[in-house]
């Protein structure tokens, strides 16, 4: 027997970027207890500002009867002398029997006690209080509070609570909070419980009290609402996936407005208006004609047929803030671009000083102009001596607006204030660009600096950053990457690779490694070869095959990669591998750093001879990619195959065995200056 069961777990407003975070487990985590209590069934966790909620259509009435079989300890350690030992005896108690109400069973080969006994399912409205209380010791959403004299803690008080069996209310207490048969709906409608006469009523008393229960269905309405105040206004509101969750999170009623600014504020950069907007307020950015206008959208959870005052209150709380930004943005251009201070401001213990920093970055960034200084000389009209000049500009004023008055209020616009005030102080488009993109790329599938010169800039800092943290032991364990080192490598391999620039592992170590205090460099080694593994895309044996082939270059291992893959993906490649897996076995015994000298006087089979020619053929011609010389290689397919059919590799002669081990080993060898083939999986 089933029943419908609705869980309503009523609180003060709850903060949604916490909530939003554990959704999913939430939900997870009653599905565990489900199974954990054996009453496994459909179910829809959903919530409001003020509410949790379970909601189950058909949930068994009680637990399944179950048999339960016990196996206690071998006969030789439960009975001396013909008595019960003292583990016999603890395995009754177990058991709830007395112990000559035990069986005997064989188990792994010895005769054990022995005992079935079936269970009777437990009712579901014994178990509810347990469950419950295991379901909210389970949601971990970080900082917790207490109320009132209790000692247990939860993200928010606990004010109401519902627990509804078919047509029953079971009796729950959650932190001090008694379960009836009443709701509170939106503040705007009543302060007062309301009566829910049953639990197919529940959803209409919400909704007759200017509730929505479903997020979804409260997305729903506000994208609608977008969608009809863009086509009134003809303008664009931009959808911020994780502010519309938000705004989904701490509404019941949404209702989407459209408010104005004075228009004197667009003197400001846009992402300080936007950041104003979104961070502060929760607003929503709106654009005309490719620009942001003079308006904002809210989302309100007011409940009135006049909003007008809520409009007006929104614009009036938005102004000072956009006021301030203002203040701060005309008062830094007043004061220029400096770096004074920065001697004051400590980066890391062991490290110094974010000037100290600044200096190590400018050193770096200089040696890597001078790596790829053919390549920014092709994007620019400068020469060697005004890129030099242009890259110190650029890394000493990368962080010099940390000391302006609007990143001290809008932290998150490092970098891109600099960008502004280095703009309107005529600095050269070079510096002011990669002051901008210096933190790019800030994630996974993020935008890269837009060019080689700007790369430099952000991989300085980045290569900086790792070297200095390794240097005072500051290394990333487990799950563990508080600097956030492993996105810097991440970065680094994408901006080698976007704009094929040589980045040879090695090299870069030995060039950087004499601005930090000696350490392992080692541990940064393969720290960089492990993420350049997470971080490509492809078969993980390819990545595997290339790594092992010794190459060091992050440029050349991801071109490498690619080739491989893209063969290595065909359908074809499958049934031809085997001949190359052949090639590596034969090749493990042979020393592939010795000198695999060739007699092609040795030659006995034909076979011998047309390899050799056809490998001969390959080895010589120049290709324009891996992808070509590895399709060349394993081409040599039909060529190997007849060599296996008709030549016997480990002859007597020893002679001619190493003549023909040689051979092997000289194609797996070929094979191995771009991808240990042995390593390959399919």
């Amino acid at each position: 027997m089933t029943q419908a069961l609705l869980i309503e777990i009523g609180l003060e407003e709850l903060p949604a970027i916490p909530l939003l975070k554990i959704v999913s487990n939430i939900e997870k985590s009653w599905k565990n207890i489900l199974e954990e209590y054996k009453l496994s069934s459909d179910f829809e966790f959903v919530y409001t500002p003020r509410r949790l909620v379970l909601k189950h259509t058909a949930i068994p009435s009680k637990q399944a009867d179950s048999t339960v079989e016990l196996f206690g300890p071998p006969l030789v350690a439960a009975i001396k002398d013909g008595e019960p030992t003292k583990a016999a005896e603890g395995f009754a108690r177990k058991c709830g029997v007395d112990f000559e109400a035990l069986g005997r069973a064989e188990k792994n080969g010895k005769e054990v006690l022995y005992f079935k006994k079936e269970e009777k399912g437990s009712d579901i409205t014994s178990l509810l209080q347990e469950m419950l209380e295991k379901w909210m010791n389970s949601m971990s959403f970080g900082k917790m509070m207490r109320w009132g004299s209790r000692t247990d803690e939860f993200i928010r008080p606990i004010r109401w609570l519902q627990v509804r069996l078919g047509e029953s209310s079971v009796p729950v207490e959650l932190f001090g909070v008694n379960s009836d048969t009443k709701t509170y709906v939106h503040r705007m409608v009543s302060y007062d419980a309301v009566e829910v006469s049953n639990i197919d009523s529940y959803e209409s008393v919400l909704s007759e009290g200017a509730v929505m229960l479903m997020p979804k269905e409260r997305e729903s309405k506000i994208l609608a609402e977008f969608d009809a105040l863009e086509s009134e206004y003809n303008i664009i509101i931009e959808r911020d996936r994780s502010l519309i969750a938000e705004v989904v999170a701490i509404t019941e009623n949404p209702k989407a407005l459209v408010g104005t600014f004075d228009e004197l504020f667009l003197e400001l950069p846009p992402e300080v208006i936007i950041t104003s907007m979104k961070e502060h307020q929760r607003y929503f950015p709106v654009f005309e004609n490719g620009k942001i206008a003079n308006k904002f959208v809210v989302v309100s959870n007011a409940y009135t047929d006049d909003y007008s005052k809520v409009v007006a209150g929104n614009e009036r709380v938005l102004k000072p803030r956009l006021a301030d930004g203002l203040f701060f943005y005309k008062n830094d251009l007043k004061n220029g671009l400096s770096t004074d201070g920065l001697e004051k401001v400590q980066f890391i213990d062991g490290l110094g000083t974010l000037a100290d920093k600044i200096n190590r970055e400018k050193r770096i960034a200089i040696r890597l102009l001078g790596l790829y200084m053919e390549k920014v000389e092709a994007e620019s009209s400068k020469n060697n001596v005004e890129l030099e000049k242009a890259m110190d500009k650029a890394v000493s004023l990368a962080k010099a607006d940390l000391m302006s008055e609007m990143v001290y209020e809008f932290t998150e616009l490092q970098g891109l204030m600099g960008y502004y005030y280095a703009k309107a102080l005529s600095e050269d488009e070079v510096v002011y660009n990669a002051i901008k993109e210096q933190y790019m790329p800030v994630g996974e599938g993020a935008e890269l600096p837009r060019s080689v010169f700007s790369s430099i800039v952000a991989m300085s800092i980045k290569l900086d950053t790792l070297f200095g943290l390794f240097s005072v032991g500051r290394i990333p364990t487990g799950s563990k990457d508080p600097f956030a080192l492993r996105r810097a490598v991440n970065g680094i391999v994408r901006i080698v690779t976007a704009y094929d620039l040589g980045f040879n592992i090695d090299d870069i170590i030995v060039l950087l490694k004499a601005n930090y205090a000696d350490f392992d460099t080692k541990l940064l080694s393969d720290f960089i070869i492990e993420r350049i593994n997470k971080s490509l895309d492809a078969n993980p044996s390819v990545i595997a095959a290339v790594l092992a082939s010794g190459e060091r270059d992050i440029n050349e291992i991801a071109k490498k990669v690619s080739a491989l893959n893209e063969i290595v993906s065909s359908h074809a490649f499958k049934e031809q591998f085997s001949t190359f897996k052949r090639v590596a076995n034969i090749s493990k015994d042979v020393d592939l750093d010795g000198d695999l000298k060739i007699d092609t006087s040795l030659f006995k089979e034909d076979a011998e001879v047309t390899l050799y020619n056809a490998y001969e053929k390959v080895i010589n011609q120049k290709y324009a990619d891996y992808k070509t010389q590895l399709e060349a290689l394993f081409g040599l397919k039909r060529e190997l195959d007849s060599y296996f059919d008709d030549v016997m590799v480990n002859a007597d002669d020893e002679a001619l065995k190493t003549n023909r081990l040689n051979t092997i080993g000289s194609v797996y060898k070929t094979f191995k200056g771009i991808a240990d083939i042995k390593e390959i999986t399919v």
